[in-house]
């Protein structure tokens, strides 16, 4: 983004980047918060439902499952669909986010400008 003939990077051409990568990335949290995955465990018997953004949104147990003499097992039985389905979650927010958070150069939404030749910046 430097100008021909060695000048001043084009901040205005900077700027309307950077504004463009953070539409984007706003676009793709917004498709996340409304994207579900869902998560199981024991089988099938539980299975969690949360969004892309890591709300739970649904939690549903098989009737075979309960057993009033060990809510153990079916408390580990839930905290494990839980975390299939967090981890599936996370899986989806680094495919759609990364391609826009890698863009901003991972300098907290700043995009890259260490290849401006600008002095002090590498």
């Amino acid at each position: 983004m430097v100008q021909p003939g060695g000048g001043m990077p084009d901040m205005q051409a900077i700027l309307q980047q950077a504004q463009q990568m953070q539409e984007q990335l706003v676009a793709a949290q917004e498709e996340l918060a409304r994207t579900e995955v869902t998560g199981t465990s024991g089988g099938g018997l539980v299975t969690a439902t949360v969004t892309g953004g890591m709300e739970l949104k649904d939690l549903k147990i098989d009737p075979k499952v309960v057993d009033p003499d060990d809510t153990e097992t079916l408390a580990d039985l839930v905290v494990a669909a839980v975390r299939d389905a967090m981890g599936s979650a996370q899986k989806l927010t680094e495919e759609k986010l990364g391609p826009v958070a890698g863009g901003l150069g991972g300098g907290g939404g700043m995009p890259d400008l260490g290849g401006l030749g600008l002095p002090g910046l590498k």
